[in-house]
């Protein structure tokens, strides 16, 4: 895919004020401090669409963004809110659900994961939920170039085996790096073909 555009739509509290559902769309998700502004400023060639910030949890909202004027780039809050206030964690935990289970063109989730660490609770329980909503998902693994190849391919199989003891398969899976833009090509490529299957 060759990528000529991307701009901001809107940000929302609730998907039923979101752009309508008109084209194909796909949501990146993860921890907090995930990278996940990062990734799709490099996905979209683009280094001040996402804002980027030190202190996780800033994003808050609903973001639309759409690309080459034919699909929705969606970037939600992260899960895992420790430093919020519980009402706070319960009220973007609904607006997330809420989104990913009633977003009629909602195409495929990419749950960013940190390739760094071993397999957290918090990620698995996410990717639970995903499946036990039938909702599809593909894998980011992030920062690749924060370590070696080696200890990258130990924590995903590390990763891959914890997943296998709940589900029959692990999803596709890129691994990225937004400094060295690894996995870019990758990662449209699957959104092209995604594409291609979306029905108006």
């Amino acid at each position: 895919m060759k990528l000529t555009e991307a701009k901001f739509v809107q940000s929302a509290s609730d998907y039923r004020k979101s752009p309508k559902p008109l084209l194909p769309e796909y949501a990146f998700i993860g921890r907090s401090n995930v990278g996940k502004s990062s990734l799709i400023n490099m996905l979209t060639a683009n280094k001040n669409l996402a804002k980027t910030s030190q202190t996780p949890g800033k994003t808050q909202l609903i973001n639309h963004f759409i690309v080459n004027n034919s699909w929705f780039l969606v970037d939600l809050p992260g899960y895992g809110f420790a430093r919020a206030p519980k009402a706070e964690r319960e009220k973007w935990d609904k607006m997330i659900w809420d989104y990913l289970s009633n977003r009629e063109n909602l195409m495929c989730v990419f749950v960013l994961i940190d390739i760094r660490i071993e397999p957290q609770t918090v990620d698995l329980n996410f990717i639970d939920a995903l499946g036990e909503r039938g909702i599809p998902f593909y894998l980011i693994f992030t920062k690749a170039d924060k370590v070696g190849k080696v200890t990258a391919d130990e924590n995903i199989d590390l990763f891959k085996k914890t997943m296998l003891m709940t589900w029959s398969k692990v999803p596709p899976y890129f691994v990225t790096s937004s400094e060295r833009k690894i996995g870019r090509e990758e990662l449209l490529k699957a959104i092209e073909d995604l594409n291609q299957s979306f029905k108006k």
